[in-house]
């Protein structure tokens, strides 16, 4: 007679998309990850640098949307604060050349849909002012994601973008921080406009933050 048959051995399978999100408390924040504990676990999730600045001056719960990156001898966890920037991130970390790091620094250019307008509009010379960047790995992620995103006002974007770069190194030689500029243009409502009205509207922004 048979005995009886004993349970299976645990099978631990890790699969890239088998966490999407993780709610929980903010626990700290380091130079390149931030470390969320979620039902007495901390989770150390990388980030982008614009959104640990962001964190920094958080407490308390948290969200993040998350991608789950797979290597032979470790698990990483990246996270971001909305869902465009992750799908954004993951399209980018598929391009040959661009790994997680890299994507990271793409996504603290601009916001997400900004980025995306470049690729759309084959505009090379706003990737490439990301470190790691070069032209040839520029324009493959333009020939392998341009016809993937989809986003109507691509063209006004990347107009208004065009103005913002002036502005930014305008700003940037009055020794305005770089970061605090970007965030603040990033505000601004309007369709394009004028290099000086631009440049205007962002200097009374960041007047009222000074003050």
């Amino acid at each position: 007679m048979q005995g009886p048959v004993s349970d299976p051995p645990p099978c631990y399978i890790i699969k890239a998309g088998m966490i999407y999100t993780i709610r929980g408390n903010l626990m700290s924040v380091r130079d390149n990850f931030a470390v969320v504990e979620c039902g007495g676990v901390g989770f150390r999730i990388f980030t982008n640098k614009t959104t640990l600045h962001d964190l920094a001056k958080k407490s308390g719960e948290v969200l993040f949307y998350c991608f789950l990156y797979v290597r032979e001898s470790e698990l990483e966890l990246y996270g971001f604060p909305d869902e465009r920037s992750l799908k954004l991130f993951e399209m980018l970390n598929s391009v040959s050349g661009v790994g997680p790091k890299t994507a990271l620094a793409v996504i603290d250019l601009d916001s997400a849909p900004n980025i995306m307008a470049a690729i759309i509009e084959k505009k090379p010379d706003f990737l490439t002012r990301t470190s790691g960047i070069g032209r040839k790995t520029a324009e493959r992620i333009i020939l392998d994601l341009g016809g993937k995103l989809h986003l109507p006002e691509a063209k006004m974007l990347t107009e208004r973008m065009r103005v913002d770069m002036e502005v930014e190194e305008a700003l940037a030689s009055l020794g305005y921080d770089r970061r605090e500029i970007k965030r603040t243009l990033q505000s601004l409502e309007g369709e394009v406009v004028s290099l000086e009205d631009r440049l205007k509207s962002a200097l009374k922004a960041l007047g009222r933050r000074g003050g």
